[in-house]
């Protein structure tokens, strides 16, 4: 049987949480006796060119979805051209029987025929299991030459890059995700930078100037909006070594404990956004995996236990860790929000932190749709309780709190922090 865990459209590229009534009508099933064998087979499915872009661009500001008709079909057989490849991967199954065994060993004893009981243990084991699905279907992500070469635009501030130096990016790009592999299920292409280059030159999507000293690859505004689906389809691929890299470039020198807290302190709220892979004990090695990387590639140097940017490489590691950037304003914005106006119960937070993210993207040109994605931001609050920072009541707790809105605050560039900054007085005034 197959159906859609999402329940509806990402309009953002990337994944949304899981809609459990599927899920949770599977697990009753089981308990009403099915003695068969479930195994839950998660599928990623990526694209290089997404026809509907544009439309979900358009309904993520507002417009109603338009309903599917004759005419809508003609007008999409008129658009019909080289959309480049298309890419099915399959994530690891998950047996639902070891599954339930594991997480609640004494299932068995609630299976009733009649199916008239629902376990207490139900709704939380079914969230669990939603949240183990769409983690293993973005671990089986598919990353390609139009993800590659957005995600690399997309971070220059310009939304431009000379020709070689978007194939450095690219290269830089490939060789973090094959030498420190994300998963066992994900796949990356096997050309060179420079032929996926050409093979997402030739999609179309691009502005393409030639001077004296060579090409310029860049993405008008409206491109830029909707390059952001494909960078969202594999941001989760690279959003630790992005930290990373952010980090350095803010701090230019800093000792590898700073990264690996810094990295523990950031990971939760990447890990429920992103549906990232890795266990908190995990992470010291991956980070140490993520610098040696770095550091072979000429972008930092390692001496005992420093990291120290190449300040003549420094281009490739700020493209680098702004692909995460943008979220860690997104975390600004709602910590610092916290910790300076603590009297404000969770809704009004939610509603304050979206339109400060609003101005913030007016004033600095940040085009992605969800950087003021209400969602994203009611999902972070909920992260925020579960990780102590609110209190059972959803009141702030300042001796958590403010640590971390100043980790964040660090993370930032000085002129987006003075904007949040004197958005924030504004609020609080």
């Amino acid at each position: 049987m197959e159906y859609f865990s999402e329940g509806g459209r990402s309009r953002t590229g990337r994944l949304l949480p899981a809609k459990t009534g599927m899920l949770a009508m599977t697990i009753q099933a089981m308990l009403r006796g099915l003695n068969r064998p479930v195994t839950l087979v998660p599928v990623y499915i990526g694209y290089e060119h997404v026809m509907e872009v544009g439309t979900y661009a358009k309904e993520l500001r507002g417009k109603r979805k338009e309903k599917e008709n004759a005419g809508l079909v003609l007008r999409t057989l008129r658009k019909l051209r080289n959309f480049g490849q298309g890419y099915v991967n399959f994530g690891e199954p998950i047996p639902l029987n070891q599954f339930l065994n594991e997480t609640v060993p004494q299932w068995t004893q609630d299976i009733d025929p009649m199916g008239e009981s629902k376990p207490q243990w139900m709704t939380p084991t079914v969230n669990k299991l939603a949240n183990r699905m769409m983690t293993h279907i973005n671990d089986a992500a598919a990353v390609n030459a139009m993800t590659l070469c957005a995600t690399a635009l997309l971070a220059s501030r310009q939304r431009a890059l000379a020709r070689d130096n978007l194939i450095k990016q690219v290269d830089c790009y490939l060789s973090l995700l094959r030498n420190v592999p994300y998963s066992a299920t994900s796949t990356l292409p096997s050309e060179s930078a420079e032929k996926l280059v050409e093979h997402a030159e030739s999609l179309d999507k691009f502005v393409v100037e030639t001077d004296t000293m060579g090409d310029i690859i860049s993405l008008d505004r409206n491109q830029s909006i909707l390059m952001t689906y494909y960078r969202n389809n594999i941001i989760h691929l690279l959003a630790l070594p992005s930290l990373i890299a952010q980090l350095l470039i803010r701090q230019q020198s800093v000792s590898l404990e700073k990264v690996q807290a810094t990295v523990a302190q950031i990971y939760p709220f990447l890990k429920q956004e992103l549906f990232l892979r890795f266990e908190a004990e995990e992470l010291n090695d991956l980070v140490l995996r993520y610098v040696a990387e770095l550091a072979r590639q000429g972008l930092v140097t390692v001496e005992g236990k420093t990291v120290t940017l190449n300040q003549a490489q420094t281009q490739v590691l700020m493209l680098l860790g702004r692909i995460i950037s943008e979220t860690l304003q997104r975390y600004a914005i709602a910590l610092n929000l916290l910790v300076s106006c603590p009297h404000l119960g969770k809704a009004e937070l939610e509603e304050k932190s979206q339109e400060v993210a609003q101005r913030l993207g007016r004033l600095h040109g940040i085009n992605a749709p969800e950087f003021f994605d209400k969602g994203v931001f009611a999902s972070l609050f909920v992260t925020l309780q579960e990780q102590g920072y609110l209190d059972d009541q959803g009141r702030c707790v300042l001796e958590t709190a403010k640590p971390l809105s100043r980790q964040l605050y660090a993370l930032i560039y000085p002129e987006v922090r003075m904007t949040i900054q004197e958005s924030l007085c504004q609020v609080d005034a």
